[in-house]
């Protein structure tokens, strides 16, 4: 079967399907993955066929400023619809939809007839359990958060609405609202698989037929893979280190939270590498602090002690997999919620909002993630339900079923 994948956002957005193509091509199958230029060399090196979408996600201005969010989003999307059509030129049996990717990609399905299958990293059906992940907020109560839930979709509709209608036109179809496509594919049972672990969110029991949190899709990482020589050589050089990094956030604030991070670091009496990812976090190298650029998560994380980090969905999981307590840092979006998932598993510390961050208050938090063993046992419970999950085989059992049903 000849399987297109589509997918954008940010690095933690695209390279989890990396790993899942890689284990759809491995079963077989022809596997393309339709994503933003910047990511066309971790496709590639995963053995996938790369097929571009435009649109540039590289973080602009404050991204704590939730108008300007949606507004960057609305024109991300708007972007992305006139593109998108071209990567199904290519050819395909099945279209696998991210969260982003989806409320496009439905219209792409209708127009050529082809099956499509979600394939999410986040929650985002309204229920009872939780509120909507992108807003950040906390618990509203049963029937609040089902009403935030929806009042979320109804938002995510408006930021597609122009995409939508650019692409629909270019499709040759005729108008659709976004909110009307959404609504038929939910009388459809549209099935959605979710590529996040049950020890962090296990599927809400008010949710419908067709949706399952199936455990996830991990990164690629080479067979050949190794870390840079330097890494370790510091690695090897005293015990084991806290891993800080902010991934996609904090554009430009790498020299401040540098400084801020070694200060806590030596305030805690820990050694500690920091990635530098979009913020450019650095500090001076030494004995006790390395700056490293992108590594595999898969390789450096079980050699540390602790991790500091954005609450991204792909780093809370990978520190949940590396079996390592944590301290997060949520700045937006979906963080603050995977960030409180973390800490009620007891393998991370409270979260110290992106805002509220000191050295004081970084330090007194790695002191507990290190020191008191309750979250180091916490976090190793939660590798052990990880390894008892297969996401990308889950999808790959959904895949046959389209395939020979």
């Amino acid at each position: 079967m000849k399987i297109l994948i589509a997918a954008a956002g940010s690095r933690g957005d695209v390279d989890p399907y990396t790993g899942l193509g890689a284990a759809l091509r491995g079963a077989g199958h022809e596997v393309a993955l339709a994503t933003t230029d910047a990511f066309a060399p971790l496709v590639r090196a995963a053995g996938l066929e790369f097929r571009a979408l435009p649109g540039d996600t590289r973080p602009r201005g404050d991204v704590t400023d939730r108008r300007g969010l949606m507004r960057t989003a609305a024109a991300f999307l708007t972007e992305l619809g006139r593109g998108f059509a071209d990567a199904v030129d290519g050819g395909a049996d099945l279209l696998l939809l991210s969260t982003t990717t989806a409320p496009l990609g439905w219209h792409l399905a209708e127009a050529t007839g082809t099956p499509a299958l979600g394939v999410y990293l986040q929650p985002t059906a309204p229920t009872g359990d939780f509120p909507p992940v992108v807003t950040g907020a906390r618990s509203l109560g049963r029937p609040g958060n089902r009403a935030a839930g929806r009042f979320a979709l109804r938002m995510a509709d408006r930021i597609a609405e122009q995409g939508v209608a650019r692409l629909r036109e270019r499709l040759a179809l005729p108008p659709l609202a976004a909110s009307a496509m959404r609504r038929r594919q939910e009388r459809a049972r549209w099935p959605v698989l979710h590529g996040y672990s049950t020890a962090l969110a296990p599927a809400p029991s008010d949710w419908r037929p067709g949706l399952e949190v199936v455990g996830n899709w991990w990164p690629h990482v080479g067979a050949d893979a190794r870390l840079p020589e330097a890494l370790e050589d510091f690695l090897g050089a005293g015990p084991r280190p806290v891993l800080v990094g902010f991934g996609s956030m904090a554009s430009g604030e790498g020299e401040r939270l540098g400084e801020l991070a070694v200060r806590a670091l030596r305030r805690a009496g820990l050694r500690g590498i920091l990635q530098s990812g979009s913020a450019g976090l650095t500090a001076a190298d030494g004995p006790d602090v390395l700056t490293v650029g992108d590594v595999p998560h898969a390789l450096l994380l079980p050699r540390t002690a602790a991790v500091v980090h954005h609450a991204g969905a792909g780093t809370t999981a990978a520190a949940l997999r590396a079996g390592v307590p944590a301290v997060p840092v949520p700045v937006t979006a979906d963080q603050p919620f995977w960030a409180r998932r973390l800490a009620a598993t007891g393998a991370a510390t409270a979260p110290i909002p992106f805002a509220s961050l000191t050295a004081g208050l970084l330090a007194d938090a790695l002191r507990r993630a290190v020191e008191q063993p309750e979250y180091a046992r916490a976090a190793r419970t939660a590798a052990a339900h990880l390894r008892t999950e297969d996401g990308a085989g889950r999808v790959l059992e959904a895949v046959e079923r389209l395939a020979h049903g």
